[in-house]
C-alpha cells in the first residue's frame, strides 16, 4: 500500500508543483492550437465541429492523467527503477521534442532508443578507454567516467513496453477523437475514409534509488515489501534493500496519427491498439534479457523502433491491400460522416449508408442529393442501404432554412485538381483559403 500511496503521491506532485504545472499548461495550450485546427477543419468538410477544441483538449489532459497514474502504477509494481543519478528524464524531453520538430516520431519506442544508443555509445568509451586521460580546454577528462547517462537498459525498455500497453488502450479508447474525413484516388476512384490524430499529455512517476536518503529531495524514503518487485533481473533491485527509493514525476507525450480507407474509425482504433498491445507485449519479453549483456542490451535498443515500424508497415499493408469501406457505386452515393445535431442525424442516417434514392428519384451522382436538398421546403426522403440488409426509407419535414443535411458524400467521378484540397499541416492556412472558397461556391451540405 505505501508503493501505491507513494506513486499516487508523486503523480499528484506534477499537478500541484508550479513549474511542472507550468509545463502541462505549455503543452496544453499546443494541444489546443492543433485541435483548433482539427475542429476548423471538420466545420469546413461536415459543416460542424463534432467536438469543441476545448473538449477534445481538456480530455486529452484528463484522460492523460489516468493513464499515467496507471502505467506508473505498473511500472512500480514490476519493480523498473532507475540510479538516481541517471538522465532518464531525457526520454521524456525527447518525446516532448519530437511532438514539436516531428510528431510521427512522438513514440517511446523511438526516444527511448536515442536516448539507448547513446548510454551504450557512452558506456563502450567508459570500458574501452578505461583510464585513458584527455586534457579539454584546461580540464582534465577521464574516459572511464564520461558514460554520465548511466541508464538502465533493461528498465528504460521495460518502461518503453509498459507505455506502449497504455497507450493501445488509450488509442481504443480515445483514438477516433477529433477524426477528419478524407478522399483518395484509387484505380481511378475516389474513396472516402478517416485522418486520426490524436496526443496524449501523461505525468510518469519513476522509481530512482539513491545512496543517501538525506539527497532524496522532494520525497520520502519509501519503504518496500518482502516481495517486491515482480521483476527481479535489473542490476538495481539488489541496491535497492540497503540503499534509499524514491519517487519523481515527469510529464511526456504519447502521439497516435493515422489514416484508414478500409475501416470505420471503431474498426481501426481498436486493430491499431491491438497492434500495439502485441508490440507492447514482445517488446516487455525482449527486454528481460538486457541483464545478459552488452550486445543484448545493444539489440534491444534496436529492436523497439525497428519492431514498431514494422508494426506500422503491417498496418500500412493492410490498408493498401484492404477493400475500400467508403465507396460510391452504381447502386448509390456513399455517407462517409455525418454531423452532429443536423437533419441527416436526426433521421438516423449514419455513416457507411448507401443512398439510393432521394424523394423517390433514383440517385445518379451526389449533387443529385445536394439539389433536392435546396429545392425541398423542409421535407426530403431518402431511400437507403445499410451493410447487407434490405433497403429502409428515412425521412424528416425539419430540414434546415439553409438547406443544408450535414452530410458528407463520397463523390462518384474524380473532381479536377482546381476541386482537389490537398491535407498538408506545413500549408494549413492556404488549405483553408481553398476550403472556403469551395465552400461559397458549393453551399451545399
Amino acid at each position: 500500500m505505501n508503493i501505491l500511496l507513494s506513486t499516487l503521491r508523486a503523480i499528484a506532485y506534477t499537478l500541484t508543483d508550479p513549474m511542472l504545472a507550468f509545463m502541462l499548461v505549455i503543452l496544453a495550450i499546443v494541444l489546443y492550437r492543433q485541435n483548433k485546427k482539427t475542429t476548423i477543419m471538420q466545420k469546413m468538410i461536415i459543416g460542424d465541429s463534432l467536438n469543441s477544441a476545448l473538449e477534445l483538449t481538456l480530455s486529452q489532459i484528463v484522460i492523460g492523467i489516468f493513464a499515467g497514474a496507471f502505467a506508473s502504477i505498473i511500472m512500480t509494481y514490476l519493480g523498473v527503477a532507475f540510479d538516481n543519478d541517471s538522465a532518464i528524464y531525457l526520454i521524456f524531453l525527447i518525446s516532448i521534442f519530437f511532438m514539436f520538430w516531428k510528431p510521427k516520431f512522438i513514440c517511446f519506442a523511438y526516444s527511448g532508443a536515442v536516448l539507448g544508443v547513446i548510454s551504450l555509445f557512452l558506456e563502450l568509451i567508459s570500458k574501452v578507454y578505461a583510464g585513458v586521460k584527455l586534457n579539454v580546454l584546461g580540464n582534465i577528462i577521464n574516459l572511464s567516467d564520461i558514460n554520465i547517462l548511466k541508464i538502465d537498459i533493461g528498465a528504460l525498455m521495460t518502461m518503453v513496453a509498459v507505455l506502449h500497453f497504455v497507450e493501445g488502450l488509450l488509442v481504443i479508447i480515445d483514438g477516433k477523437s477529433g477524426s477528419i474525413p478524407v478522399f483518395t484516388n484509387r484505380d481511378n476512384k475516389i474513396i472516402g475514409g478517416f485522418a486520426l490524430r490524436r496526443n496524449w499529455v501523461m505525468p510518469i512517476a519513476l522509481f530512482f534509488i539513491v545512496s543517501n536518503a538525506s539527497s532524496i529531495g522532494i520525497t520520502e524514503n519509501i519503504a518496500t515489501p518482502n516481495w517486491w518487485p515482480i521483476l527481479k533481473n535489473s542490476s538495481l533491485i539488489g541496491m535497492a534493500k540497503d540503499a534509499a527509493v524514491t519517487m519523481f514525476a515527469y510529464y511526456g507525450v504519447i502521439g497516435y496519427s493515422t489514416v484508414t480507407f478500409t475501416k470505420n474509425k471503431e474498426q481501426k482504433v481498436f486493430s491499431s491498439g491491438i497492434g500495439l498491445l502485441a508490440y507492447s507485449a514482445i517488446l516487455f519479453a525482449v527486454s528481460q534479457f538486457a541483464h545478459l549483456g552488452y550486445f543484448y542490451k545493444l539489440f534491444i535498443v534496436v529492436f523497439a523502433p525497428v519492431a514498431h515500424e514494422l508494426m506500422l508497415n503491417a498496418q500500412r499493408y493492410l490498408e493498401v491491400k484492404g477493400a475500400p469501406k467508403y465507396l460510391s457505386t452504381e447502386e448509390g452515393i456513399m455517407v462517409l460522416e455525418v454531423a452532429p445535431n443536423s437533419p441527416a442525424k436526426e433521421m438516423g442516417i449514419k455513416s457507411g449508408d448507401l443512398i439510393v434514392e432521394v424523394n423517390s428519384r433514383k440517385v445518379e451522382n451526389e449533387q443529385d442529393i445536394l439539389s433536392a436538398a435546396k429545392e425541398s421546403l423542409s421535407y426530403i426522403s431518402f431511400k437507403i442501404k445499410r451493410g447487407v440488409g434490405k433497403l429502409q426509407e428515412l425521412s424528416t419535414n425539419n430540414l434546415n432554412s439553409d438547406k443544408r443535411l450535414g452530410i458528407v458524400l463520397v463523390p462518384r467521378n474524380v473532381p479536377g485538381d482546381d476541386k482537389v484540397v490537398r491535407y498538408d499541416d506545413n500549408k494549413f492556412k492556404e488549405m483553408l483559403e481553398k476550403m472556403k472558397n469551395k465552400n461559397d461556391e458549393n453551399d451545399e451540405q
